[in-house]
């Protein structure tokens, strides 16, 4: 029987940066070196349950009092690497966006007026005082923006077919569509690459797009993504995970998804001025995705 904590995972993506204990200055330095060495640190489930409880409330709460002082944990050549959840920091910069997706009736229903006007206070008062605060996880949902995909390549891809957690529309027949049991592998899909082969490939794909394609929203994106890793230190490890929507993909369209080599391909091509090949390989891409975001607005 699936334990009293399990939740549905949001559908939602994230891109992840986790930085060596040497990018940290004390206290904190010191902070997070005793946090690795904590048994059992938690994990993404953890968190996305800490986040959906704070919603229960009447009145909601859309962003923390304080800020977490937890964090994920990787280790790359023997170097401890983390990357806080700075929890606070995105509830604040997810609600500003909030307003972009629900219609106003819905975004009241939903997070009344009162409740959004103290958040954007708080978080303006506390931005006078972080000028230069940025956070270590960028989330997207019902999709994995193309310009994630730049940063890696195909070999870099680890996919753990494991159990799928909670009912998902794709889910596989072997499931029932009601998730692993209990102490079972995650289902995980995911790209991990340092930060200083991330940095390369965003820079050539955005010098072949330049060259190629008119401005848009892609070379957009991408520029706005590479601001945002110069940020962190060059020894850092760039994660992409596909978080919740490897509940939502069946098993076989998730070993399937090669989406970073299809994005890899198309620029490779557009390099060599091969539209049509960047054109067969962009539309697998964007056929595939599609699909994904279409399933946001099923009955």
């Amino acid at each position: 029987m699936p334990a009293v904590s399990s939740v549905l995972v949001p559908y939602a993506s994230y891109l992840r940066v986790y930085e060596p204990l040497a990018a940290f200055a004390e206290p904190e330095r010191g902070h997070w070196r005793r946090y690795a060495a904590r048994d059992g640190t938690p994990t993404a489930q953890d968190e996305l349950r800490r986040s959906l409880a704070d919603l229960l409330p009447t009145p909601p709460v859309p962003v923390p009092v304080h800020e977490s002082a937890d964090a994920f944990i990787a280790e790359v050549d023997g170097v401890v690497c983390v990357c806080p959840w700075r929890t606070r920091l995105r509830g604040w910069l997810a609600l500003e966006e909030l307003g972009e997706v629900l219609p106003v009736p819905l975004l009241d229903a939903v997070l009344p007026p009162v409740v959004r006007g103290q958040a954007a206070k708080d978080y303006e008062r506390w931005r006078d005082r972080n000028p230069d605060a940025r956070p270590w996880i960028r989330t997207a949902v019902w999709q994995v923006p193309v310009r994630w995909f730049t940063l890696f390549s195909d070999d870099e891809r680890t996919f753990e077919p494991g159990a799928a957690e909670g009912a998902g529309a794709g889910e596989d027949s072997e499931d029932g569509g009601h998730g692993g049991d209990d102490g079972a592998k995650a289902r995980v899909l995911r790209y991990r690459t340092p930060m200083v082969q991330a940095r390369r490939r965003l820079a050539r794909s955005l010098k072949t797009l330049r060259d190629t394609v008119d401005d848009g929203p892609l070379i957009e994106g991408l520029v706005d993504v590479g601001r945002w890793l110069e940020e962190f230190h060059p020894r850092s490890l760039v994660e992409l995970d596909y978080g919740g929507l490897v509940h939502v993909l069946s098993c076989a369209q998730l070993a399937e998804d090669h989406s970073a080599a299809d994005v890899a391909a198309a620029i490779a091509a557009l390099r060599e001025g091969d539209d049509e090949g960047a054109g067969e390989a962009y539309g697998r891409l964007t056929e595939r995705w599609r699909a994904v975001r279409d399933r946001q607005f099923a009955n």
